[in-house]
């Protein structure tokens, strides 16, 4: 007995009729199991994606509230550069002058006051009006990499604001090259 090849009529039966009944049937059994799987797969990776975006936007209003937010009204001087800093450098401290020490305006340390800043003048802007937001919570190297898109006044005045309250070397010093002394 051997088989007769399927008639036209019956493939067509097949291609039109019995395999959409069969998909039809295999789809509403499975249809139930694809979707757990889906669930299973997909909400998985959603709920991680929500804990990394909620992560992401708690770092990201941190870094703002930190950059944008004025820092408290800083007490007085302790000598050392804020933050964990490898380039920090302690403040200059000068000997007091006697009577008999005559130092010409201009010729003393970077970052000393020189005679002529002693005597009475306007007093030194105050950071909130310099041209570097959150100036008082940068590092020297910080601000040094600020400082060379400045104009010769914003210069100054971070300058004058520099030598009035911490005295840092490194960004006195980048200030004056940038001035051309």
């Amino acid at each position: 007995m051997t088989e007769e090849p399927p008639t036209p009529l019956d493939v067509a039966l097949d291609v039109f009729f019995y395999a959409p009944v069969g998909l039809a049937i295999t789809a509403a059994e499975e249809l139930p199991k694809l979707a757990e799987k889906g669930r299973s797969r997909v909400g998985a990776q959603v709920g991680m994606a929500r804990v990394v975006g909620r992560f992401a936007v708690s770092r990201g209003r941190q870094s703002f509230e930190k950059r944008f937010t004025p820092p408290p009204h800083p007490g007085p001087p302790t000598g050392f550069d804020s933050g964990p800093h490898r380039d920090s450098e302690p403040e200059v401290t000068l000997p007091a002058a006697s009577a008999g020490d005559q130092v010409p305006a201009g010729t003393g340390p970077v970052g000393a006051p020189a005679a002529s800043d002693l005597e009475a003048g306007p007093p030194p802007p105050e950071a909130a009006e310099l041209a570097i937001p959150g100036y008082d919570s940068l590092s020297a190297s910080q601000v040094v990499q600020r400082l060379a898109g400045l104009s010769r006044s914003e210069l100054a005045s971070v300058g004058e604001y520099e030598r009035a309250h911490r005295g840092r070397r490194t960004i006195l010093n980048r200030i004056a090259q940038l001035q051309g002394q």
